[in-house]
């Protein structure tokens, strides 16, 4: 079965990893090819067939000619599905299909909705270019409950977890990773990781180190990840902390596990993900999560058992948050431990593997 995936690009970032995970992971049964609306990005190389992978050069605003382009590799690569990621995809998807006559859609949703999103113009935006999909699905059970809240239900609506590769993400020698980033052996060290995003907060993290570090002269930050319209604001941000000495930027890293294996505890303080796929694969390392609560990650942390959730939408929050756990180190590990047995149990990859097979086989019957 072909598959063509319609995303706006395989750069870095928590979807475009899911995706790629996705082509690499299914069986043979399935042909995965992928159609990117602006540009290739950095992760079509980790597929085994990159030539597989096309950019469409849309620029900002809304493109005709994209629609257009889209239809002509929906006409050279005659896939039996197009699974479309998130809403500009589906829209282009919609119009190049005939409103998914030509050709199925199965459309994913991978995170919350911005405030942007939640618009009356663009809820019913939503909800129209919804009746071109099959079937839609999410990664968490709280963005289905989210889109149903907001009355864009589709009478087929399913929830697919992400799943990690839990033998790429295992534990690891912390000395040897944390020499590998320059951090003190014997430190406490902080972690986050993704693109430089207006609803991540980088800059929270970083102003509570401040606060949290005063304290604390063990107490580090390791900021994995590249990319994103704010990533010049925090690393400005970073340089004028008055613990900047303490602060550790990786940049992009095709194979992050090392860099998960050097923290004590991987901070999430995020205020819009779906399934955050940092989180599972902090987990799989055996590192336990700190996340904001109401964001999607109350499907994997059962908080104060394998992890933590915690309202975090203010400095003082991330900072009493932050400061409760690494004062108890036995605790961070016991937590890391029961977090690395959770996603083995039921969030594997090969979970989420067998889940979209049956997805695709239950949209596309056999002939």
């Amino acid at each position: 079965m072909r598959i063509l995936h319609v995303v706006d690009s395989l750069e870095p970032g928590g979807m475009e990893n899911g995706v790629v995970n996705l082509i690499r992971g299914l069986s043979p049964e399935f042909e995965g090819h992928v159609a990117c609306l602006t540009r290739r990005g950095a992760f079509a190389d980790r597929l085994s067939t990159p030539e597989r992978v096309v950019a469409l050069g849309k620029s900002r605003g809304f493109s005709p000619l994209v629609a257009w382009r889209l239809a002509m590799q929906i006409r050279r690569v005659r896939p039996a599905l197009l699974h479309t990621h998130n809403a500009g995809p589906l829209i282009y998807a919609s119009l190049a299909t005939a409103w998914g006559r030509l050709c199925p859609i199965l459309h994913g949703e991978h995170s919350q909705l911005t405030d942007d999103e939640k618009s009356p113009r663009r809820l019913a935006q939503r909800r129209r270019f919804y009746r071109a999909a099959r079937a839609v699905h999410c990664v968490a059970p709280a963005i289905r409950d989210e889109l149903l809240a907001l009355g864009c239900a589709h009478p087929d609506t399913r929830v697919v977890p992400n799943g990690v590769d839990t033998a790429r993400f295992s534990p690891g020698d912390r000395d040897a990773a944390r020499r590998e980033f320059q951090l003190p052996l014997g430190a406490r060290v902080l972690g986050i990781v993704g693109r430089f995003g207006p609803h991540k907060g980088h800059r929270a993290l970083i102003d509570a180190l401040a606060i949290a570090a005063g304290a604390r002269p063990s107490l580090h930050l390791l900021i994995v990840g590249a990319g994103g319209p704010l990533e010049a604001d925090v690393r400005e941000c970073a340089a004028n902390s008055p613990m900047a000495d303490r602060i550790r930027f990786t940049g992009f890293l095709p194979e992050p596990a090392s860099a998960y294996r050097a923290l004590d505890l991987l901070v999430i303080p995020s205020t819009n993900e779906g399934m955050a796929n940092a989180a599972l694969e902090a987990m799989a390392c055996a590192i336990p999560v700190l996340a904001n609560t109401g964001c999607g990650h109350e499907a994997v942390i059962d908080s104060g058992r394998d992890g933590l959730l915690a309202e975090l939408r203010s400095v003082a929050e991330l900072t009493a948050a932050v400061e409760s756990l690494i004062a108890e180190p036995a605790l961070l590990c016991e937590l890391g431990e029961r977090a690395r047995d959770k996603v083995c149990a039921s969030f594997s990859i090969r979970t989420m593997m067998e889940a979209y097979a049956a997805l695709y086989r239950a949209l596309v019957p056999p002939a």
